[in-house]
């Protein structure tokens, strides 16, 4: 037995790039991380629900009154699950309900006693949403047969049940409603939906959290330019029904080329160029003017109207883009084509008219990201990703004249680039992205994040066909940011690279089970993420599975284990012994006669002797040797010219996290080159 033992001291990583016998840190690995400079295994995943409709496109999470509501939409829709804050136990999935204008309706109860007639104009009451009207025939049996929808109306759902004020009806009468069959909402089914969200206090509109969400057609191709409407709806699980759209109900007056429509009180949303539609007024009918005075909203409207009288119109900011959205609370902001940035009113998202409501292009690529940025004394603020610029924009609003700016743009670069629309992470106020070529921060400034463990890894085994299929997330316990990206000729997500803020080291997921995920939340009051798989279940379903759970793989009643390894460099005295990396090394195989391992472990490893006899040359890998945590050493007599050593745990409910291990080598055979 030698007289000196070395201690296996590797710098933390895994570096992919580059040869491995060039290597100064682990040069293979799976499932695992680093704390403190040691190897130690990747959590357990448990599959929370087995029932999510399609691969998510898109998640977000928020927690209230102690339980947790995680949203995933996908092509063809908007899923909610509920949980508690502690354990991922819950229930769902419930689909989320689009609303719209009402376009067919179904059952009819014809009620009694009505006073027989054609009664036009009739408000419709219950529902979701508002706005309804219609002609109402009332037989002459009293009862109602015929119910025909003649304004236009908003946030309504299918199945919402219908009933009209009997004083609307001839004075008497009781008992009548209509259902809801169909309505049209603007939401489309299509596989390239990607979605974004957001989720804020709407305090002057809806007076109450709301949900918002972008469905963007950007799946396909990040610079898409096809806009698609910006969606709210009330948190949690309300249905969602379109920003910017509202209903006004006044008195029309007819005119020739345009019509006058005056609403009683003062409705500060309405503005020019608003579009207008109406049982009795032209189609594509705009706004010209609107003047609020004496307790009165005069609306000067295009077109001649066919009827006047009272009636409900409909008025559409027309929300819609291309690029996604965020809340810079307490302003939504809007983004997309040719730089654009818009934001509605303070704390109203249907208010797109007022003062300190803006728009603007700021840059000549579209924007396909924004997040909050701290602002200090201009505050809100926030960062904008275009295809080739970042954009900060700051409230700070200034006299100029008699008028007052309320926002500030200002272009932090202008020659910059952005991998994906969700490969865009913020930790700790650092703001941390993938370019096309490179990984990117901000923290004040933009800097390149230096990799020279693995940027080639990625950027060379990327499928650039998928890029919008790459997303970001973190762990924060072990102060990690992983970036989910489809490898080689793969469709969807099969690997992850993980950039350790903390330590500032980089690593790789070694495309194990667990990074096939489309989509996830992070930590907040629920403190394990949630991410969801890409693998189709027996019943055409997919998994949303809770990482950071255990040790192993949980998928109803059946546990698996998750193989978990690490490799190290080269430890031969070719390169300066183990830990090593010295320019003069002695040209003489090592020999291994003892491994004294190190480890807080469960369950039994095994550790492979690996190696070979020329940087290029085919290794020869020993028999596995096992350990559990009772072994005080593990004796062998192997050598190799380049030696590794290949440390792996691979049982149900194994689990490790590494020491310092002790090895007991020595010189080996005086040949200096050559196989074992």
């Amino acid at each position: 037995m030698t007289a000196k033992v070395i201690a296996l001291n590797i710098k933390p990583g895994i570096q992919r790039d580059g040869t491995q016998f060039d290597s100064p840190v682990f040069v293979d690995g799976k499932w695992v991380r680093f704390q403190r400079g040691r190897p130690r295994k990747i959590g357990g995943y448990k599959g929370i629900f087995q029932n999510a409709s399609g691969i998510s496109r898109g998640m977000i999470m928020n927690s209230d009154d102690g339980l947790n509501y995680v949203y995933s939409g996908w092509s063809d829709g908007l899923q909610m699950w509920v949980t508690d804050d502690d354990d991922g136990v819950g229930s769902g999935p419930t689909n989320i309900a689009f609303s719209g204008n009402i376009l067919t309706t179904s059952t009819l109860v014809a009620g009694s006693g009505y006073v027989p007639g054609t009664y036009t104009l009739v408000p419709l009451t219950g529902g979701s949403g508002s706005g309804a009207e219609a002609t109402i025939v009332v037989g002459g049996g009293g009862t109602v047969t015929s119910v025909t929808i003649t304004t236009p109306s908003i946030a309504y759902v299918a199945g919402d049940v219908l009933s009209a004020s009997n004083t609307n009806l001839g004075g008497t009468g009781s008992g009548f409603s209509i259902t809801v069959a169909t309505v049209d909402d603007s939401f489309t089914a299509n596989d390239n939906n990607l979605w974004q969200f957001d989720i804020g206090y709407d305090s002057n509109g809806a007076g109450a959290n709301v949900l918002v969400a972008h469905p963007g057609l950007n799946l396909t191709h990040i610079d898409n330019t096809v806009n698609t409407p910006v969606l709210y709806g009330a948190f949690p699980g309300g249905p969602m029904q379109d920003v910017g759209k509202f209903v006004a109900t006044g008195v029309m007056t007819s005119g020739t080329p345009n019509s006058t429509f005056v609403i009683t009180g003062s409705n500060g949303l309405i503005y020019p160029g608003q579009l207008v539609t109406g049982s009795a007024i032209p189609a594509g009918s705009v706004v010209v003017s609107s003047t609020v005075a004496t307790g009165t909203t005069t609306v000067v409207i295009t077109g001649t109207a066919t009827a006047s009288g009272t009636q409900t119109l409909m008025f559409d900011n027309e929300i819609a883009v291309s690029g996604g959205c965020v809340l810079l609370h307490p302003y939504l902001f809007i983004y997309g084509n040719n730089g654009l940035i818009q934001n509605s009113s303070a704390g109203n998202f249907q208010d797109w008219v007022s003062a300190d409501a803006n728009t603007n292009n700021v840059a000549t690529g579209k924007i396909v990201k924004g997040l909050p940025v701290r602002g200090g004394t201009t505050s809100p603020s926030g960062l904008f990703w275009s295809t080739d610029s970042l954009v900060r924009v700051s409230y700070a609003p200034q006299t100029v004249g008699a008028s007052t700016i309320y926002w500030r743009y200002d272009i932090i670069t202008s020659q910059s680039s952005i991998l994906s629309s969700e490969c865009v992470i913020e930790y700790d106020g650092i703001f941390l992205w993938c370019g096309v070529d490179r990984f990117l921060m901000y923290n004040g400034v933009v800097q390149e994040i230096q990799n020279n463990t693995n940027i080639n890894y990625f950027f060379d085994n990327l499928n650039y066909a998928q890029r919008q299929k790459v997303w970001a997330s973190k762990v924060p316990r072990w102060g990690e940011i992983w970036w989910f990206y489809p490898k080689g000729d793969a469709t969807e997500c099969t690997d992850a690279i993980i950039f350790n803020i903390r330590d500032k080291i980089w690593y790789d997921a070694g495309q194990a089970l667990g990074a096939h995920r489309s989509a996830g939340t992070f930590s907040e009051v629920f403190r394990k993420p949630i991410w969801a798989g890409t693998d189709e279940t027996d019943a055409g379903t997919y998994i949303l599975w809770q990482h950071e759970t255990g040790t192993n793989l949980v998928n109803l009643s059946q546990e698996s284990a998750i193989q978990s390894y690490f490799e190290t460099d080269s430890i031969g005295w070719v390169n300066g012994g183990p830990g090593q990396n010295d320019p003069v090394g002695l040209n003489q195989w090592i020999r291994l006669e003892r491994i004294e391992p190190d480890f807080v472990q469960s369950g039994t490893m095994s550790v492979v002797i690996t190696g070979k006899g020329y940087a290029d040359d085919t290794d020869q890998p020993s028999n596995p040797y096992y350990f559990d945590n009772t072994t005080l050493k593990i004796d062998l007599r192997e050598q190799r010219r380049e030696m590794r050593l290949k440390f792996e745990s691979n049982e149900v409910n194994g689990n490790y996290e590494c020491g310092l291990n002790l090895l007991s080598a020595d010189i080996g055979d005086s040949r200096g080159t050559g196989n074992p």
